[in-house]
């Protein structure tokens, strides 16, 4: 993850009331291994954070200037200090508005992740630890707390160059506390949001088990492309990454690797070719399955409460929305 450029501000906002006093940084952060690991541990917690959305630019405008502040250092009109100069300035001015009593350092960050170009902007604030003297004497000292990222933003500036009509090139944490500094923080991005993730990733799954309903799959195929794709979204929810329906439909099943996508397609479930995998819905994904004297039940836990209900004192399933194939098979034999 090669660091390109990398800026951190300060905003000191007492909750007192007092003026937000802004302290800039009067250089890039230098390239050293202590810089690196500081952008790949954001990264690492950002990408474990829940409650993330995506979303894409509004029009630049006088309410919502930094895609054009973006665009002009992407351009070369400007370089990476002043951009993130303006910005924190802006920053700054919508915190005073907001009357909200925390600041904290602004962290600006330009990097690669592969072939692609991000920027990562981000308040974070400061915590105490304790470590230990070479004398072997207790220390507390102020660490930047990046296990609690609260108010952040991750620009895919490949995607915002190359599809501009994206409506997920910009994820930031919607937050379920503090909404208000949230709402803050997005208008300060510019960003509204463009791509239900959890809501996506249900009709992902419920298209899912459509399509191994309609492929008549067996116990154990069918649990083997549920874990398959469990695995490959997890893992894409671990980069920070969307996941793409070909990739998946092809990770599905490498003999027949249009199958799933053009299932998808052909049913019109209104999916986007892409979309980014909510980690919450998918950990409720799972298959529970049993079997006994020539019983053999297999269902996903979503459905639960649903299509299935669980009589725990009495031991007992109810099924509804039987497929037709087997209430066809039941009729004749009733018959």
């Amino acid at each position: 993850m090669p660091v390109l450029h990398s800026v951190i501000h300060k905003i000191d906002k007492k909750p007192d009331g007092s003026p937000a006093v802004l302290i800039l940084g009067g250089a890039e952060q230098v390239e050293s291994q202590t810089r690196d690991d500081l952008m790949s541990q954001f990264n690492e917690n950002y990408n474990a954070t829940t409650g993330k959305a995506w979303g894409f630019f509004h029009h630049e405008s006088g309410a919502h200037p930094l895609s054009g502040w973006l665009a002009k250092y992407r351009a070369g009109g400007s370089d990476f200090l002043e951009f993130s100069t303006i910005a924190v300035e802006h920053l700054t001015k919508l915190m005073e508005e907001s009357n909200l009593t925390t600041g904290g350092h602004a962290l600006f960050c330009h990097y690669l992740q592969g072939m692609t170009d991000y920027l990562v902007i981000a308040l974070v604030q400061e915590t105490e630890a304790v470590t230990m003297t070479e004398e072997l004497h207790l220390m507390t000292i102020k660490r930047l707390d990046l296990d609690h990222i609260r108010l952040a933003a991750r620009i895919n500036l490949s995607e915002w160059k190359s599809n501009p009509a994206s409506r997920q090139y910009i994820s930031f944490i919607k937050g379920k506390n503090g909404r208000r500094a949230s709402e803050y923080f997005r208008d300060f991005i510019g960003c509204q949001e463009g791509v239900d993730g959890p809501g996506e990733t249900r009709m992902l799954l419920k298209a899912f088990s459509d399509f191994v309903e309609s492929e008549d799959l067996g116990e154990e195929s069918a649990r083997e492309k549920t874990n398959t794709l469990v695995s490959y979204a997890m893992a894409q929810a671990k980069l920070g990454e969307p996941l793409t329906l070909d990739e998946l439909s092809e990770v599905l099943d490498d003999e027949q690797p249009k199958a799933f996508a053009d299932f998808i397609r052909d049913k019109d479930y209104g999916l986007s070719s892409s979309l980014p995998p909510d980690k919450k819905t998918l950990n409720k994904f799972r298959r529970f399955t049993g079997r006994i004297d020539g019983l053999s039940i297999s269902f996903e836990q979503h459905l639960l409460g649903s299509k299935v209900e669980f009589d725990e004192a009495g031991g007992t399933l109810t099924l509804r929305s039987l497929p037709t194939q087997l209430t066809d098979q039941l009729k004749r034999a009733a018959a």
